[in-house]
Order: C-alpha cells, then structure tokens, then sequence
C-alpha cells in the first residue's frame, strides 16, 4: 500500500492550499452544441447576439485561442471529461464510438470528492456507453423533466433552466455542485427561414470567404443564428437565477462550444474554424473581471482545472493542464506563455469503404498552422455517392454539392498530403502554402514539433502503430442491430438472426 502514501500527500497539500484561500467554487460548465468561435459579440461579431456570453466575459475572462483537439461531438466531449487528447483515448477518439471504462471522468472524480452533481441536455454523445458498463452518460445524471415551447421547430424543448433548477433543489445544499448543461443548439436540422421570420435581415449576415456568398448560404446562417441566439438566453437565466438564490458569486460558469458550426470544410473538418472555440468564464470570487487572455488552451485543460479548484489531485491519466494559475492572474495576453496546439482526428462518420476514417494531424502557433493528412487518397468529408456523410445536410450543403465550382473543391475535394496555412494573413485557410519553397523550412519545423508531441503523448499513429484505430469498435450512427452485424462481419462471422419475438406467455415463462 505505499503506493497510497504520494496520493494521499498530494491530496492533503493541494486541499489545505484550496482552503487556504476559499470554499470550493460551485462548477456551471455550459456547452453549446456546433458553436463557431467567431459568432459571439465579445469577439466582435455584429450580426450573432450574445448578450449573456458577453456580459460573462465581461466580468470575468474571455479566451481568444481555445481549441479542441478533435472537431466532432463525440471526442471533443470525451476530451472534456477525461483531461485527454482524443488520440489517447482508444475508441473515444471516434464519432459515435464507445466510451471506454477504464478512463476516469472528472464529474466521477469530484463527486466522490464531495460534490453533488447533474447534466441536463447532451452530455458526451453520440455513442454507447452502456456497452462497457456505465449505467449514466459520463456527463453525469440527467434532469431532462421538464420542457419547453421553442420558437422554431428545429430547436429542442429541453428547458435547460428550469431542469438545473431542479437539480438545485434536490442537492444537498451544504456541499458544492458540479452541473453541465448542454444545449442541443445550434446543431441542425434548422427551420428553413426561421432566421428571417424572427427578425434576422440577411444583408446583415457576414459569410466567410470558404462557402458562397448568397441568399442561400445567408438564409442559412441566420438560421443557424437564431438557435445561437436562443442558447445565449438559457446562459442569462442561469446566471440570473444563481443570482436570485445567492449562487452567483461562488459559481465558477464556464461557456464554450464542442468545435465550429454545422456548416462544410468547419465541423469535422481540421480547418481553424472547425476547432477553435469559444471560451468565457466568470467567477465573482475568484477572477478578477475584464481580462482577456491569449493563451493556448485546449478543452482537456478543463477537468484537471476542475479538479484542482476542489482540492482533488488531479487524476494520473490526465495530460491537460489545469488553468487555475491563469484564472487567478490579474494578467491579460499571454499569462503562461502557451502558444502551441495539436488537433487531429480518426475515424468520423460512416461513408467511407471499410469505415475507413480520414486520420489527421495538425499543430498550430500563433502564426501558422500545419497539418498532415495521412490519407490523401481518401474524400475528406466521406465519399461521393454515399452523400459526403462528415458534412451536416443543410441547404448551403446542398448548394455547394450541386453547383460544384470552388466551393466545392474546398468542403470535399481530396486534398493535399500536407496543409501549411499562414494564420495571421489567412485565418480562414484558403491558400495552402506546403509546397511554396519560401515555406519548407517552416514546415518541417512545425511537422518535427508535432511529431515530436505525439510521441510523447504516445499517440499510436507517430508510434508507428496507425494500424490499431481500425480496430476499435464503432457504432457511427447504426442501431444496435446493424453494429451486431457489423462486428461479425469484421470477424469473417455469418450475420446474427434476427431475435424471435415471445408471446406474453412466453414472456411470462
């Protein structure tokens, strides 16, 4: 049992340090679903209002480089919880994969910490995390009880305020609470035109400079907008609701999104819009207000940072860094001097032959940003005839797909084995410069640099070892069903029959 005695240590110095200095902040992690980081007033967007985002970032810290190290739901969510790059995380590296046990999540870790804790919304997802054994979603348990009327048929019903306060009462109010709230906007399917039937004028809508600039493509975002917009209301009544029951300035409230909007070459993508985020974080007692911080942070900073404001050590396979030292500054800019990033991604959604994902890897500083595509042979954003599945239909979507064109080469052409971007001149990444002479020393720079990062963090593709994400197994969208037969299908198996219904009697029997 000497093992125990480091932990122990450990855990007593870091509790004494937190009691030290405050009572354990209450912890509202917000996420929104499909968010792109550029859509927010406090980052000078005119035509997105976000009031409540903005007033959080007011008065307390606004990031301007969070990244996620994998832009779909599934493993960015899973990052979140674990504290860990989706490379390292087996089959949650996948979209729509499985959950793995034997990786620890922070609401598990906090709870038995002595927090009370809940999820309302989407948690991680989507994928299966019954099959290995969990009995809740990662995220916690769920308050989902009661509903809304939303404005437009594309947003849910989820009324994510009155369900946190269900949580809040039921909670032993003598011990901190832990709450994630997920929204489900703005993640499509959207109303058509709801963005101008609820006041949106499309004149106003700015497009980047990837997708066309038309009535369409405007008609869309604002759509897109208003479900931003709707989410951002949920963000006001919450705080507004912690401060009527006295919660507010204990609450550490943190508000991003999992990777960029639903729209092509963004989500799924590994593009600077389909992985930086929004971040904003408030904190009455514990962050000096008005701050706005440049440093590289990554969603896996999350849970070891959660852990260390409630006197927990943070958890051995944690490999995110915690950001309590930048919370605490009084600084802006850069407060630690993080100025490197990893992103990348495996397997995504299904539409490939064999599954076969679009395995990625990038670094990015803050002025370039360099990506290595190991299968260049492959469609980015799935194939051709099967409906480029890695890309959410929608009408832009459709537009682009018909029209071809530019556009089109950009979303879901193939593309080059290696991107270099300069970010500070093209931030939307439009002028690939790998293979400019001018630039080759600066690429393999970057591609050393991260090569060398992914080994360290025993990523099995800069190991050698690419052969394994193949193997994990992956729901991607099937029913149940149809991963029996996909599972026996991988092992050369003949298809499962089909269950026989029972009767009652045989029911009863």
């Amino acid at each position: 049992m000497k093992w125990l005695l480091p932990l122990v240590v450990a855990f007593s110095l870091v509790s004494s340090i937190q009691a030290a200095d405050e009572p354990r902040p209450n912890i509202l992690f917000i996420i929104l679903d499909d968010w792109g980081w550029q859509h927010a007033g406090a980052y000078g967007c005119d035509w997105v209002k976000t009031p409540n985002f903005d007033r959080l970032a007011k008065e307390g810290v606004l990031f301007k480089n969070a990244f996620t190290s994998n832009p779909k739901c599934s493993p960015c969510r899973a990052t979140i919880l674990t504290g860990r790059n989706s490379w390292q995380l087996e089959e949650a590296v996948c979209h729509g994969g499985i959950f793995p046990p034997k990786f620890a999540v922070y609401p598990d870790l906090i709870e038995k910490g002595g927090y009370d804790i809940g999820l309302t919304g989407k948690g991680w997802g989507p994928g299966d995390f019954k099959l290995n054994g969990r009995t809740r979603n990662p995220a916690g348990p769920s308050f989902d009880e009661v509903k809304a009327a939303p404005p437009a048929s594309g947003i849910g019903k989820n009324d994510y305020t009155a369900n946190f306060a269900k949580f809040l009462v039921q909670r032993d109010a003598k011990k901190p609470f832990c709450f994630w709230m997920g929204f489900q906007e703005p993640h499509r399917a959207y109303e058509l035109d709801s963005g101008v039937r609820m006041g949106k004028k499309l004149s106003d809508v700015k497009v980047p400079g990837y997708l066309p600039d038309n009535d369409t493509v405007r008609g869309d975002l604002a759509d897109y907008a208003i479900e931003v917009e709707y989410a951002d209301a949920y963000i006001g009544r919450a705080m507004d609701m912690l401060g009527q029951q006295g919660l507010l300035e204990d609450t550490l409230i943190i508000v991003t999104s999992d990777h960029g909007m639903p729209f092509p070459r963004v989500k799924g993508q590994i593009y600077e819009d389909g992985y930086h985020l929004p971040l904003a974080m408030r904190w009455g007692k514990g962050i000096k207000p008005g701050r706005v911080v440049e440093d590289f942070i990554n969603v896996r900073d999350l849970a070891p940072t959660y852990l260390e404001l409630a006197g927990l050590p943070v958890h051995e396979q944690m490999s995110g860094k915690s950001l309590v030292n930048i919370l605490r500054s009084d600084k802006s800019g850069f407060v630690e001097d993080r100025k490197v990033m990893l992103a990348g991604k495996e397997r995504h959604d299904i539409g490939r032959p064999n599954d076969w994902g679009y395995p990625v890897r990038a670094i990015r500083t803050p002025e370039f940003f360099y990506s290595h595509n190991y299968h260049p042979e492959r469609w980015p954003a799935c194939n051709p005839e099967t409906g480029f599945g890695n890309c959410d239909d929608g009408p832009t979507k459709s537009w682009i797909v018909d029209h071809k064109g530019p556009f089109f080469d950009l979303a879901f052409a193939y593309r080059a084995e290696e991107e270099l971007f300069d970010i500070v001149k093209d931030p939307e990444c439009l002028k690939n410069l790998a293979a400019d002479p001018n630039f080759a020393a600066k690429k393999q720079e970057l591609r050393s640099k991260m090569e060398a990062i992914l080994k360290d963090e025993k990523d099995p593709r800069a190991l050698g070892n690419e052969a394994i994400f193949d193997t994990y197994k992956y729901l991607g969208g099937r029913s149940k069903k149809g991963y029996a037969e996909w599972e026996a299908a991988q092992k050369g198996q003949p298809l499962p029959e089909e269950p026989k219904k029972k009767g009652k009697k045989a029911a009863d029997e």
